[in-house]
């Protein structure tokens, strides 16, 4: 199935989140150019920006001057790496789009085993990492658990070990542009969405240079969109721990009320402290599940925009980016 695209448009477009990846954009392109000038593709390569503080752009920008076919948008602040995703698939041009991170755990090689599947008919190429040895046993086996029970509580199966790196047709990509959401878990969008699918495994990579963007603040963040963005089951569960705890709170006031009428109750007060601090800690769990959810419909119903581009290598001008391409 060879690739169909009009003359003005590229057929392949690779979109590149980075933030604060100015000492690996100069390699990544270098062994981006190398796959892809190989292959006779038509293609381009879009950098989103998303508000580095370091000189990222500026390299951008200068790779873009010397190859017309590398393109960068710079985002007003760092607006997430979701965000950054989505802003590339709104402005890829190609009819083919690859996601891929630019710390270069993501290796380039793989691209052409993912255009050789999409040649045999799928519109979804996701992949699946295979961690290098040096891996930490704690983000092994965090990634693990999380995968295990978003899979058990969720409205979707998502692949344990897959990755924001992925080739999909242009009509999965339109289809994709049409979710509204802002607080975004791009996996399950993309497991949600269907589509013939299939996945690929790749030998993950050390970082190149530098230090992961993703501290353990940030991957329980991403954890509580994944869970909270396909499955209601959490709200369940704090209602069937709320009518268990009272259940044995019904029970224990039945066996106070005994005791009393025996005269065996004595005064104390380590019961009570623990009945306080057990039904207190439910409450609050229940509380935050609750919060956790509305406050996602706070963010929803704001409707404000995903993002801002600040400046991009096609225009100098300040736009404000959201729009539906």
């Amino acid at each position: 199935m060879p690739i169909e695209h009009k003359d003005h448009l590229p057929a392949l477009s690779i979109v590149v989140p980075v933030y604060n990846e100015g000492q690996n954009v100069d390699t990544l392109l270098d062994r981006l150019r190398k796959v892809l000038t190989t292959g006779s593709l038509k293609y381009e390569i879009l950098i989103i920006d998303d508000g580095s503080t370091d000189h990222s752009y500026q390299q951008i920008e200068q790779a873009s001057k010397s190859d017309s076919r590398i393109r960068g948008i710079s985002f007003s602040r760092n607006f997430g790496h979701q965000i950054a995703l989505l802003a590339g698939l709104q402005k890829a041009k190609g009819s083919v789009v690859i996601t891929m991170d630019g710390d270069l755990q993501h290796p380039p090689e793989v691209i052409p085993t993912l255009i050789n599947k999409w040649k045999e008919g799928f519109d979804i190429v996701n992949t699946v990492r295979i961690d290098p040895p040096e891996t930490g046993i704690f983000k092994a086996e965090s990634s693990r658990w999380f995968y295990k029970i978003i899979n058990r509580i969720a409205e979707v199966n998502i692949q344990p070990a897959s990755a924001d790196f992925r080739l999909m047709s242009r009509s999965a990509v339109d289809a994709f542009l049409q979710f509204p959401e802002r607080d975004r878990f791009t996996r399950g969008l993309v497991s949600w969405m269907g589509f013939r699918q299939t996945s690929v495994t790749y030998n993950a990579e050390l970082r190149h240079s530098g230090k992961s963007k993703y501290s353990f603040a940030k991957m329980l963040r991403f954890a509580l969109d994944g869970i909270t963005s396909f499955s209601s089951r959490p709200l369940q569960l704090s209602f069937y721990l709320g009518l268990i705890v009272s259940l044995l709170g019904f029970i224990y006031g039945i066996y106070i009320i005994l005791a009393y009428l025996q005269g065996q109750t004595i005064p104390g007060w380590t019961s009570l402290l623990l009945v306080l601090l057990i039904i207190g800690g439910v409450i609050l769990i229940n509380l935050g599940i609750v919060g956790e959810y509305i406050a996602r419909i706070f963010n929803e119903v704001k409707a404000r925009p995903h993002y801002f581009i600040k400046e991009t290598t096609d225009s100098p001008v300040e736009i404000a980016g959201d729009e539906q391409e």
